[in-house]
């Protein structure tokens, strides 16, 4: 056997065993077929295949993410907006992706889509702005029921863009202000009831003890008179309060000599 002869088995070797290996990565699950039907699903690992004989398709296991672009959509209550969306799914039957559907991922992108736009449908705007992860929800559990035949499971689907009319902004951004007046104006109105009630109180106080406002009325001098500029008027019944107020502090102190 001369040299080129064994230079040539040595290549068709090379050849048959690169047709024949296959290395299945960690993430992933080899289906293989022999003459067009499937024998096996292969687990990770150095795989050897028959040359001309067998194909090995590859599905990756991992968690896919896969955006659902945006869409125009009416609501329940006739307002048009802007949805885009993202679902996280993920192979857990290799043989029924590879044989039940053509393409897995396209065919969820459309289920995708279609459900979303049909869901969000169902609400009207407050709602799908306030109940977003129930929503959230719901979608996902009518993708997960359509893809489960095909061997794939939905994980997560998330409402991730709403784009309002310029005309709904503003109308949102008025009754989001309407709103901050209102709770504005009731807290005021509260804190009004409040002093009212207070003020109530301490005029039957005051009723009670009519020295009481005498001595306030002094309070009220001496607070002013701490500013030097003031000019500080006495009105003619004042004067009265203040000799009311000398004759109840003689009498106190007689009563005590007294005693």
């Amino acid at each position: 056997m001369d040299l080129i002869t064994l230079i040539i088995i040595l290549i068709v070797i090379l050849v048959i065993l690169g047709l024949s290996i296959r290395i299945v990565n960690q993430y992933e699950r080899g289906v293989v077929f022999r003459f067009g039907k499937v024998i096996g699903v292969k687990e990770p690992g150095l795989r050897l295949l028959i040359p001309f004989v067998d194909r090995m398709v590859k599905p990756s296991l991992q968690i896919i993410t896969m955006p659902i672009q945006s869409q125009k959509i009416i609501t329940e209550d006739n307002v048009s907006i802007d949805v885009a969306a993202v679902a996280y799914f993920k192979i857990i039957d290799p043989y029924k992706a590879v044989v039940e559907i053509e393409n897995y991922t396209a065919a969820v992108n459309q289920i995708s889509q279609t459900t979303v736009r049909s869901v969000v449908g169902q609400f009207n705007l407050d709602e799908i702005l306030s109940v977003t992860p129930k929503i959230n929800l719901k979608i996902k559990e009518i993708i997960d029921k359509h893809s489960e035949p095909w061997g794939i499971n939905v994980t997560t689907v998330e409402i991730k863009d709403i784009t309002l009319p310029e005309n709904m902004k503003r109308v949102i951004g008025l009754q989001a202000e309407a709103e901050r007046e209102k709770r504005a104006k009731i807290i005021a109105a509260e804190g009004e009831y409040l002093s009212a009630s207070k003020l109530g109180d301490a005029a039957d106080i005051i009723s009670e003890h009519p020295i009481a406002l005498q001595l306030r009325i002094m309070q009220v001098l001496n607070q002013i008179a701490v500013e030097k500029n003031s000019t500080i008027i006495f009105p003619a019944p004042l004067m009265n309060s203040i000799t009311d107020i000398s004759n109840f502090l003689k009498t106190e102190n007689m009563e005590k000599g007294k005693k």
